[in-house]
């Protein structure tokens, strides 16, 4: 893993590279405002898992700078590029504050996230689609790859076959010829 860089100045965002992304990855951007994410959080105090996408392994979309994430997470995820995965250590002023999030955050909570960053696109008119619609663009996208899969797996299967009757007509033919040899070798006497 990598060291600990204090985005926020101030201690209140601290990120920690654990794996990096390649080198022609790309990052968010003013073009490329919507991200993609897998995340795990856990409790700094006791290091229970108060939220993960990691369950249903579906990725959680949202745009940076819009205000609906936790300040800690527009902060860190512009410092991030596609396939990088990072700790990111929130104190509460960055995440929750005084007040939490029950039931599962306690007020002036210090959460620790395990965030990926799976994709960056550009946004869908003014506004970036629901959850729900993000879940069914995924749907959608995973029956198209697992038809696309299907598809591929009954194309192999078809060439296999046909090449297996291919050898077979070909052997027929080779034994036909080796039939014949056989009968004209052995002519009968008139």
């Amino acid at each position: 893993m990598g060291d600990e860089i204090d985005l926020s100045g101030d201690g209140g965002v601290l990120k920690q590279i654990v794996r990096r992304a390649k080198p022609d990855a790309i990052a968010p951007s003013d073009d490329f405002p919507v991200v993609d994410v897998h995340y795990e959080g856990v409790l700094a105090e006791d290091g229970k898992v108060f939220d993960t996408t990691r369950e249903d392994n579906l990725v959680f979309s949202f745009e940076l700078g819009s205000g609906s994430v936790i300040r800690s997470w527009d902060i860190a995820l512009k410092t991030m590029k596609v396939g990088e995965v990072a700790k990111l250590t929130c104190k509460p002023e960055y995440a929750y504050g005084s007040g939490g999030s029950p039931p599962d955050i306690p007020p002036n909570a210090t959460l620790i996230f395990e965030v990926e960053l799976v994709a960056c696109r550009p946004r869908k008119g003014a506004s970036v689609g629901s959850v729900s619609e993000d879940r069914a663009r995924l749907e959608d996208l995973k029956k198209q790859r697992e038809i696309a899969a299907a598809a591929k797996e009954d194309d192999k299967k078809k060439r296999e076959e046909a090449k297996a009757a291919a050898a077979a007509r070909i052997q027929a033919k080779l034994d036909a010829k080796k039939g014949q040899g056989k009968g004209k070798g052995k002519g009968k006497s008139k």
